[in-house]
């Protein structure tokens, strides 16, 4: 086989038994629904983010069935500000789905479990190897730092070609024992030694076989990716508080904040239009007061408006800028829209299922506010 080194995998193995990570809440165990919920949590985050929001998230959903029980609006609510939703909500229908079709038993296959929603081939992998000893190969972000650094591959990892290479040296150098510690050692050496910047190139065991160390290009390697101008974004939002509530909408359940509650928008994220001479961004305009008086009208009777500073939000695809719109009412209306808007008391905003941003926005303003009264 055109990539097979078991040298690589013994080096590998015998590092992370010695100076890998051992105590982690998701470790030393085969149970597969604690392994894929800390593979579904760390997608995309760290486990520093990750840790409170595991045991939390425990606590409430202790077992697989528990889960796919649970209404989606408490899971939305557990994840709130974990970030990419979309996993939220690919985690309860895949629990829901495990329960329904293997009952409540999660299949060692990965090619069953890339099935499943939410679970990609790498995932697929890594909850086999961890759960059942199955000899599988990941290819996560670490996995690829680690690849393109250690064999020198000095081409973008996101390019198709460069990715079947990539899977096919996984593939290979993936060992038939010891697949748990060896999976393990991808990820500890790409999170704690073989880093994005600062590399601790004189702790790893890859040092003597490394191209990137012995050519001087561990700051070059892995190549990035071609950069883009980040679109930017502007979006209006009102923040409607009466009787110590707040107004908030429940968002559909695809898209930017899926399934989450949200303040209501002005005419949704609007692109921001740059000039062509700079750099610089031109804000959309500012809704008249007139406007936004018939925004709130099916809510109340506007008794005062005041424009808040703005706050930037980044998203993977895009800069959102949030322009908050507080407004006080004089008299409230009965509600429509078939459950979709809501009052919530200012109380109720910690534990509420909100964006990050508009959490931290509310509790803000909470806070410096409510000596006045306004909650």
């Amino acid at each position: 086989m055109q990539y097979e080194d078991p040298s690589f995998s013994a080096t590998l193995v015998a590092w992370q038994k010695e100076h890998g990570r051992h105590d982690l809440p998701w470790q030393n165990t085969r149970d597969a629904y604690l392994v894929w919920l800390s593979e579904i949590m760390l997608q995309q985050t760290q486990v520093s983010a990750v840790l409170g929001y595991y045991a939390r998230f425990l606590e409430r959903f202790p077992t697989l069935r528990a889960l796919a029980e649970a209404p989606v609006e408490d899971v939305m609510a557990q994840w709130a500000g974990l970030g990419y939703y979309t996993r939220a909500r690919n985690l309860h229908k895949c629990a829901q789905r495990v329960v329904a079709e293997y009952g409540g038993v999660f299949p060692s296959d990965p090619a069953l479990l890339a099935e499943l929603p939410g679970i990609g081939r790498s995932t697929a992998a890594a909850i086999a190897a961890f759960s059942a000893g199955r000899r599988a190969a990941i290819m996560d972000g670490n996995v690829k730092r680690v690849f393109a650094r250690v064999f020198g591959i000095d081409s973008y990892p996101g390019e198709r070609k460069t990715e079947e290479a990539m899977w096919a040296r996984a593939e290979a150098l993936a060992p038939s024992d010891g697949i748990e510690a060896y999976t393990q050692g991808l990820m500890d050496m790409g999170a704690t030694l073989c880093t994005r910047s600062r590399p601790s190139c004189e702790r790893c065991p890859m040092q003597a076989r490394c191209v990137a160390f012995a050519t001087g290009r561990t700051a070059e390697l892995p190549v990035r990716k071609p950069k883009k101008a980040t679109p930017e974004k502007a979006a209006h939002m009102l923040l409607l508080v009466d009787r110590g509530q707040v107004l908030l909408e429940q968002r559909q359940s695809t898209g930017i904040w899926g399934g989450l509650l949200s303040l209501p928008e002005l005419a949704g994220h609007n692109a921001i239009a740059r000039a062509a001479d700079d750099d610089a961004s031109a804000a959309p305009d500012a809704p008249a007061d007139a406007a936004v008086a018939a925004a709130v009208r099916p809510f109340g009777a506007m008794e005062s408006l005041e424009r808040l500073l703005p706050l930037v939000h980044i998203f993977t695809h895009y800069k959102l800028h949030i322009h908050p719109l507080l407004v006080t009412l004089s008299s409230r209306a009965a509600l429509a829209g078939e459950g979709r808007y809501l009052w919530l008391d200012a109380a109720a905003l910690p534990d509420a299922a909100l964006p990050a941003p508009i959490k931290k926005l509310l509790l803000e303003l909470l806070g410096e506010r409510a000596q006045a009264r306004m909650f």
